[in-house]
């Protein structure tokens, strides 16, 4: 886990919220001591929990916070996820940030449990993609591994996806692979994105090892897993394009290598979670 990643993006979350001063806080005695306690209001993946203690440690060394569960659990309604005791501005002060990554990177864990749990028993890996919020990238993908996901390229450095116009621009499916293999560092993933089942021939004469299947209907994934099996060398195969929990399933069945979803990440619905003093 990257610690500076997860302080830098607990830094800007104080900072945007904090800015000068908390002025409610101004309401609590500076030398108070509560403990409080966070639950969940409904069934999920616990996810977060570091950016959690960072809000409260930016502010404070003195917060203890004892967590009755762990990083992945599924937490049921009304469960009590940890205790926290020190200084009462401090907390407060640290409350929203705090909870807004806990909730949203729980969300984000659940969701993808789900999409895991649906393609059970399959060959299929859940895999995330760089929709991503701003900023919050790194922490949006620790979450979708969280879930049982698995990871796409981080970003635009560390991996190579070409798409539709990149292949304009290089001239050609082969071109663009010749080229890719040129440029790319050794151990680079090279990914190439088809639309036809004449393009993942083009793809895969040109010596594909991973190739992206685009908008593939059923049948036609069915047929692409066939072409590829009859390859010397078949390449890893990866749909994408209008997956949702109502057909990941017979995706998954057509026995492709991996699933890649953007909602994994974009659509998310925070977990509802509440921090109360207790008296």
């Amino acid at each position: 886990m990257q610690i500076n990643e997860i302080q830098k993006n607990v830094a800007m979350a104080l900072a945007e919220d904090v800015g000068s001063g908390d002025l409610t806080a101004q309401l609590i005695p500076g030398d108070m001591i509560v403990t409080a306690q966070v639950i969940s209001r409904e069934a999920t993946i616990l996810c977060g929990n570091t950016w959690f203690e960072a809000c409260f440690n930016q502010l404070s060394s003195d917060i203890a916070i004892h967590w009755f569960v762990k990083e992945g659990d599924v937490l049921q309604p009304n469960q009590i996820l940890c205790k926290i005791k020190g200084n009462a501005r401090a907390i407060l002060t640290a409350e929203r940030s705090a909870l807004n990554f806990l909730q949203f990177l729980s969300a984000v864990a659940t969701q993808t449990r789900q999409y895991v749990e649906a393609v059970s028993d399959t060959r299929a890996l859940i895999v995330d993609t760089r929709k991503t919020l701003p900023g919050l990238r790194y922490a949006e993908k620790y979450a979708v591994r969280c879930g049982g996901g698995t990871n796409h390229r981080i970003g635009l450095y560390d991996g190579i996806l070409i798409k539709e116009n990149h292949i304009i621009a290089a001239g050609s499916i082969a071109q663009a692979l010749s080229k890719a293999r040129m440029i790319s560092p050794d151990g680079t993933m090279i990914e190439i994105e088809v639309e036809t089942l004449d393009e993942l021939h083009q793809a895969l004469q040109s010596g594909a090892t991973m190739v992206l299947l685009d908008n593939f209907e059923i049948g036609t994934l069915h047929k692409a897993v066939v072409l590829n099996q009859q390859c010397t060398q078949p390449a890893i195969l990866e749909a994408s394009g209008n997956i949702t929990l109502s057909n990941v399933r017979s995706v998954a069945e057509t026995g492709i290598d991996r699933i890649s979803i953007g909602s994994l990440t974009k659509n998310i619905k925070a977990i509802d979670l509440s921090m109360r003093f207790i008296h």
